[in-house]
């Protein structure tokens, strides 16, 4: 992982980073949580008023495409982002709010690479979604 910026990886990937495309990339970078489009429209409207949500889907689809931006399908019928360039972690999804909560366990990590050798294979990545409720305390 390089951790350049967004729009440095866009420009080495010879993307045209047009100042739109510029706002919606530093809208991402400083992105905490997994906003879907619509959130990423909202927070870099306020930026520059006239971008469009047409424009935020198009350019979205074409930071996922050049793998800038990794997408996420947590059931809820919302396609969430979050960039692809980040420290390896897992995600676990609240189902009654929503909330997307990031890990990363030794634990886990080592027992999917003692399942991978175990059944022959050297692990190049993997992806782990955990879905629940919060427990009743």
């Amino acid at each position: 992982m390089t951790h350049d910026s967004i729009i440095a990886r866009c420009e080495a990937n010879g993307l045209r980073m047009t100042d739109q495309r510029r706002v919606i990339a530093r809208v991402l970078e400083g992105c905490a949580d997994h906003p879907d489009v619509e959130e990423i429209y909202l927070r870099a409207s306020k930026v520059d008023p006239k971008i469009s949500l047409a424009t935020v889907y198009r350019t979205v689809k074409l930071f996922e495409e050049t793998s800038i931006l990794e997408r996420h399908e947590f059931g809820d019928g919302r396609a969430r982002y979050e960039d692809a360039d980040r420290e390896h972690h897992d995600h676990l999804f609240d189902i009654q709010t929503g909330a997307v909560i990031e890990f990363c366990d030794p634990e886990i990590e080592a027992l999917q690479e003692r399942i991978a050798e175990k059944l022959g294979y050297e692990l190049r990545g993997h992806k782990l979604e955990l879905y629940g409720v919060p427990l009743k305390k």
